[in-house]
């Protein structure tokens, strides 16, 4: 009797040996190159420290209650996001218009609450976005798709959100840039295969409050036109860029102009001389990183 009720309790506080950890991340950091934009950590101290414990207790276990354990253990490691008709909250984590869906293998963007204003869908497994996914909500500041496999955006996927102004599509297959919106401050599209040719000549022109613009790692030939006044950090290391003209940062016709908000360009990786276009720097209050000789 007594070996019986020692098998029972063990059986009891079985759900505790590895219970379900949170969100798998240690940091909700927004881009791949630090800007002044940052959620904060999310760490794995608690559930350690549960784990911890649980072994501590669970040294004397039987055999048979290992097992057991370990049968548990597996039944955890089945994703829970292949059902799809799970509601958006259930799926994810929403906190106070914020909307965490990252690492959960979604194929496609989840219906949101209408008063989302924070979208995270890190390294899922979404393909494309369409115009309809954001047709309802008017209220996205900051979306971050980081690390899918986006090969597609639907035109106007983006064209009504007109408070949006932090949009990062690191981190997929896309060979050319969507619509932006007219508020963006900062737009990553880091690691991607965009080349020249996906990139519309006025992509950035009406963005007057684009600050951050990060297109490194790509397939670019050439550095876009007419890039706005108003940026202040330009990434545009290992791709292809092989031309650059004295209009391209500065202006051949006003020897006086100074792009004054201009703080960094990252050129490096790239296969042109920055040396023979001496000119096309005049106007920048420092020179680009990249290859001289």
């Amino acid at each position: 009797m007594e070996t019986l009720q020692a098998t029972f309790f063990l059986f009891v506080f079985v759900p505790l040996v590895n219970p379900a950890p949170p969100l798998q991340q240690e940091s909700l950091q927004f881009y791949e190159y630090a800007t002044d934009v940052s959620m904060g950590s999310l760490t794995q101290q608690d559930y350690e420290i549960q784990s911890k414990d649980i072994r501590k207790d669970g040294t004397n276990v039987s055999l048979d209650t290992s097992l057991m354990l370990q049968s548990d253990d597996s039944q955890l490691d089945v994703p829970p996001t292949k059902d799809t008709n799970l509601p958006t909250c259930l799926l994810c984590v929403c906190l106070s218009g914020s909307v965490y869906c990252e690492e959960i293998d979604i194929e496609a963007v989840p219906p949101l609450p209408k008063e989302t204003a924070y979208l995270y869908a890190r390294f899922n497994k979404i393909k494309r976005i369409a115009a309809s996914d954001f047709a309802d909500i008017t209220t996205l500041r900051r979306i971050d798709f980081s690390g899918n496999r986006i090969e597609e955006i639907e035109d106007g996927a983006f064209s009504k959100l007109l408070l949006l102004e932090e949009l990062s599509l690191a981190d997929n297959r896309l060979v050319k840039l969507p619509v932006l919106p007219p508020k963006l401050t900062t737009f990553n599209a880091n690691q991607n295969r965009i080349k020249s040719r996906g990139i519309k000549a006025n992509a950035f022109k009406k963005l007057t409050n684009l600050a951050y613009l990060y297109l490194g790692h790509n397939a670019l030939e050439s550095v876009p036109l007419n890039l706005p006044e108003s940026l202040r950090i330009l990434h545009l290391q290992y791709n292809n860029i092989t031309t650059i003209t004295d209009d391209t940062f500065c202006k051949s016709n006003n020897t006086r102009y100074i792009r004054t908000s201009m703080d960094e360009i990252r050129m490096e990786g790239n296969p042109i001389v920055l040396a023979k276009h001496v000119n096309a720097f005049s106007c920048l209050r420092m020179l680009p990183v990249g290859t001289y000789y």
